[in-house]
């Protein structure tokens, strides 16, 4: 997005503010300066408050941070999906044009703005003031209702101070967020950091008055909010169950459009399907509402899950009871007539793994190792104590050496994981599916998510004879020096490696002996 000047004497206009601060000095500074210097330079700047209070939102844990994706892809994937709502990213072109490029490779349909900028603009302070001109320009109220901004890892570092936005323009809400990759451990949990965000703001419009009704008519029925992005036929069963105790499906947060935040709030309590939005689940509490975890997932999940939905909202035993009676039999027939038999290892970073396992587990699956890039909390403590006392081992902010580890010690029948986790599987001969696309994209609730999984599960566990078919013909072809295509097969060098090796650990010696 280019920027241009802008009149800001034209009535309603936001008045000049003072200069914002200088940033900390950037210069030589970039995404590649390293997670310690990039968080030193954003504390140095100005930042500590919001690093702190990421580091207690989510906290890594002894297993630092796990691999993923840019965690600016989960807000960014958030704000693309709401209705009039536009989105600006500030941060290295490189970065822009990959978190672009996977937005729309995910389905977004809509432009994201950018502010450019360079070392002289970076370090002078001039950035800030281009994102301003850049939010007037756009804050246009017949199209958009929110524009969020984001920093990026180097605007972070830097210190560009988004607080100094005006809260909103011309009726239309500026929401500034630092989203970097050194300071939010991953895309799933930035979710959170956009969500919570506008939590905050839509509580404080709650507070001064009046505020827009749902676009559909709100039923009667006390509401459940529903915390953690779904497959679109789940919030739909989850309502269904919750009929027999006279409760309602209220709105997903993440939400599709601002004002279904204000009906998010008006609920009895909260559901945290995904057990890490640690921000949202914190302006839900500070406005009264109590956070169930969990979710009905499979039998006895959903059986807990109906229990603590109707203790926390007061429902006599016998509404309970009745919610219970009418959705566990056919939960139970539908696990019975679509079996899963095999030796499955889970792993993720969508948040959502542990309820799979349980789900896979009561589908007659035997799941020795779950891996899940986000964090403990309290949210999850229900779906981890079922797993353990099943004997499955749950690894929380699971890396990606962790993953592959536990599957090379179960030798499973089927590998579920990460890009990666599944390329080394069926390099091992190993049926495997990428969970992000082809198990987290499936319903899960009630009966329609018990029989999801067993299709391509069993059609999965299926092809071990096709692998080992490949891995036989293939044998010897494209491993190790000789990768590739050749005419002429490269001839290995290990002494060349060895003598380089002698060289490096005698000048590492030699440095050494000159710093002491």
């Amino acid at each position: 997005m280019a920027t241009t000047l802008i009149d800001r004497t034209r009535p309603g206009a936001e008045p000049a503010p003072k200069p914002a601060p200088k940033p900390a000095d950037a210069a030589g500074m970039s995404c590649h300066a390293g997670k310690e210097e990039l968080s030193k330079a954003a504390a140095a700047a100005g930042k500590s408050g919001v690093l702190e209070q990421y580091a207690r939102d989510y906290a890594l844990g002894p297993h630092d941070q796990p691999q993923s994706m840019c965690p600016a892809f989960g807000s960014l994937r958030v704000g693309l999906r709401m209705r009039r709502t536009a989105t600006i990213l500030s941060g290295s072109a490189c970065c822009v044009y990959g978190l672009t490029f996977t937005s729309h490779f995910y389905g977004a349909r809509r432009s994201v703005g950018y502010v450019p900028f360079n070392s002289e603009t970076l370090v002078t302070g001039k950035l800030f003031e281009d994102i301003r001109e850049a939010v007037f320009k756009l804050a246009k109220p017949e199209d958009y209702d929110t524009i969020v901004i984001t920093n990026l890892c180097v605007p972070t570092a830097s210190g560009v101070p988004l607080q100094l936005l005006p809260k909103e323009i011309d009726g239309v809400r500026i929401i500034g967020i630092d989203v970097p990759g050194f300071g939010v451990p991953t895309h799933a949990e930035a979710k959170d950091v956009l969500s919570g965000a506008m939590l905050k703001y839509a509580a404080e419009e709650i507070r001064q008055g009046p505020v827009a009704a749902p676009r559909t008519a709100r039923g009667s029925l006390p509401a459940i909010a529903l915390l953690g992005e779904m497959f679109p036929v789940d919030p739909v069963s989850i309502g269904r169950m919750l009929e027999p105790m006279g409760l309602a499906a209220g709105p997903v947060v993440p939400v599709r459009e601002w004002r279904e935040l204000f009906s998010a709030f008006d609920c009895a309590a909260v559901a945290a399907i995904h057990p890490f939005y640690t921000a949202s689940v914190r302006e839900f509490e500070q406005a009264g509402r109590t956070v169930v975890g969990s979710a009905p997932v499979g039998h006895d999940g959903t059986a807990a899950w109906l229990q603590a939905i109707g203790d926390a909202c007061n429902v006599p035993p016998a509404g309970i009871a009745a919610a219970q009676n009418a959705i566990l039999p056919a939960i139970k027939a539908a696990l019975a007539a679509k079996p899963i038999k095999g030796r499955i290892t889970v792993s993720g970073y969508e948040g959502s793994e542990l309820l799979v396992a349980r789900l896979l587990i009561e589908s007659g699956a035997e799941v020795p190792y779950v891996g899940t890039a986000c964090p403990k909390t309290r949210w999850s403590d229900a779906d981890r104590e079922w797993l353990e006392a099943r004997g499955v081992t749950i690894q929380f902010r699971a890396s990606l050496e962790q993953d592959i580890a536990a599957m090379m010690d179960a030798k499973p029948d089927l590998a579920i994981g990460t890009t990666p986790v599944v390329q080394k599987a069926k390099s091992l001969s190993i049926p495997a599916l990428y969970f992000t696309n082809l198990i987290s994209a499936r319903p899960l609730m009630g009966p329609a998510g018990a029989g999801s999984l067993a299709q391509v599960i069993n059609a999965a566990l299926g092809n071990k004879t096709r692998f080992d078919a490949m891995k036989d013909f293939f044998d010897g072809v494209g491993e190790g020096h000789a990768a590739g295509v050749w005419e002429d097969i490269p001839v290995d060098r290990p002494e060349f490696r060895k003598k380089y090796a002698g060289m490096l650990a005698a000048k590492a010696k030699a440095e050494e002996a000159v710093g002491t």
